[in-house]
């Protein structure tokens, strides 16, 4: 009886084992395994014929012809790599391919959205007329970007992103594996390529078909270079030299011969190579980034001419720009609410500035003027001497109402003490965060009322202080019968006190009015 170390009996199981796997294969059955080896036998008699003697798939080596066929591309791109450096990432060459399918109506547009040209025309324009005027230019503009033509630019840009993802490749670091004394973009040395394990270039050679199965062979690659060296200033590339290695590439690319060795050489006869995307849509994002960095250069101008106006109309009432009279809600105490990503306290500056021209002027100067009119003067109408008193207590009323409104943001006070302990609560508390943006909310909205009413009845009293002094001149009083006996009783001259208290009230409606049309923008 033969024993498990018969040869006879080895190769009885040879055969059972040959027969059953002809019999599974008579029925279209067979396994993985042998059909992996049948694949792979394929893939070398292929390689094995192709004219490209890249590979010896009976040692499974990389051939010197290979590193030969890297070394003639590296050769031609080389300079380009260096020149192209990082340009997939620069916006500077999304516009600049953009830009060369501009007409040079198109090219006169863009150049009066630049930033340059619209604070120019601003010199001249008013906000509103320059607004108006910068949007019927970007309106022309971006209507040339229909769906052909953008198809056109996202085209030419994709095939260009895929040249540099082409020569960004590292050459240089698969050919130093075939010969360790070649040098990094230098050809006066002539390399003498070995034959090297597969294994050892496989991942390599993925990685280059990856950028190589995806770039157009069939550009128009004399544009594309003449193109890019009006972006360098200098040629990226010889157009000779690639032109006559596109071919070469083409052939090699349509062998697949490439492909056979990689899945060869990793004993996977089923392997793909995914090609790295090389498309984006850059017309799109170019049309965004134009309208938001123009919106921002009349924003900033705008801005610019309110900061300027704000300026000359403060200095005409307090003979400087820089006030400060709140104690409590103030830029400063803005700090606290920065650190949480809070907007804080949003009036500061229009309640320094009504806080001081209330206590600092409205007290003194105008309480004079209007006490000895109210009280003096014999007015025609009981009218109109009821609403200047009403205005003019309606501002007494704001005065107070600010001190009250400061004092109550206190540490001590009843809103500074809730903030700051609510404040202290919301980084763990996202309902305490809510509650803070609230209060901010309620105390902004509050601010912003004071300003409101001290605005409209400054205007009151401004109207009425402009009536009296047009009426003071007259020959016959309409107003105030009793203008001498009023002139008598002020420790001031009327008209020019009067005169000049209603230029200070005119200035400063001015100045509230930046501040009173934010809160009718919410």
């Amino acid at each position: 009886m033969p024993t498990n170390n018969d040869p006879a009996s080895r190769d009885d199981g040879d055969s059972s084992s040959g027969f059953f796997q002809r019999l599974l294969g008579l029925f279209g059955m067979s396994s993985p395994d042998a059909d992996k080896k049948r694949l792979l036998k394929n893939l070398a008699k292929d390689l094995s014929r192709s004219r490209y003697k890249f590979y010896r798939p009976k040692s499974g080596e990389a051939l010197p012809a290979l590193a030969r066929f890297f070394y003639e591309t590296y050769k031609v791109i080389a300079p380009a790599q260096l020149m192209l450096t990082n340009a997939s990432q620069s916006g500077v060459l999304k516009s600049f391919v953009i830009e060369s399918f501009l007409t040079p109506e198109q090219r006169q547009m863009s150049e009066c959205m630049t930033d340059a040209y619209i604070q120019e025309k601003a010199k001249t324009m008013n906000v509103k007329d320059l607004q108006e005027h910068v949007k019927q230019v970007m309106l022309s503009f971006f209507a040339a970007f229909d769906a052909e033509k953008t198809a056109q630019i996202d085209g030419a840009y994709s095939t260009l992103l895929s040249f540099i993802n082409f020569i960004n490749f590292d050459f240089f670091f698969l050919l130093k594996k075939f010969d360790s004394n070649v040098a990094e973009r230098n050809f006066s040395y002539n390399p003498k390529f070995d034959a090297i394990s597969a294994d050892y270039v496989a991942d390599d050679l993925h990685d280059f078909l990856e950028v190589f199965l995806p770039l157009n062979l069939d550009a128009d690659w004399k544009r594309i270079f003449t193109a890019l060296k009006e972006y360098r200033s200098m040629d990226v590339i010889q157009v000779d030299t690639w032109v006559k290695l596109v071919p070469a590439l083409r052939d090699v690319r349509e062998s697949g011969v490439l492909e056979s060795v990689v899945m060869h050489a990793k004993k996977d006869p089923t392997l793909t190579v995914a090609p790295r995307a090389a498309s984006e849509r850059i017309v799109e994002s170019f049309i965004e980034k134009s309208k938001n960095q123009t919106a921002m250069t009349l924003q900033k101008i705008a801005q610019e001419r309110r900061n300027s106006k704000i300026d000359e109309l403060a200095k005409a009432v307090f003979g400087t720009t820089i006030v400060l009279r709140m104690k409590n809600y103030t830029d400063k105490s803005n700090v606290a609410f920065a650190k949480k990503m809070l907007g804080g306290y949003t009036q500061t500056q229009a309640l320094n500035f009504l806080k001081a021209y209330l206590i600092d002027y409205f007290k003194k100067d105008i309480r004079e003027i209007v006490d000895v009119l109210l009280i003096r003067g014999q007015w025609s109408t009981n009218v109109q001497s009821q609403q200047l008193s009403d205005g003019y207590h309606a501002l007494l009323e704001v005065s107070e109402g600010i001190l009250q409104f400061d004092d109550s943001l206190a540490d001590d006070g009843e809103l500074g003490n809730k903030l700051r302990n609510v404040l202290g609560k919301a980084d763990r508390d996202k309902d305490a965060l809510k509650y803070v943006r609230q209060i901010l909310k309620d105390v902004n909205e509050k601010a912003l009322g004071l300003v409101n009413k001290a605005a409209l009845n400054l205007i009151t009293v401004g109207r009425h202080l402009k009536a009296l002094i047009d009426d003071l001149g007259k020959p016959h009083h309409e107003l105030i019968l009793n203008w001498k006996e009023v002139e008598g009783a002020a420790t001031v001259p009327m008209k020019e006190a009067m005169t000049e208290s209603y230029k200070k009230i005119y200035y400063m409606v001015q100045l509230l009015q930046y501040y009173v049309k934010e809160e009718s923008a919410h």
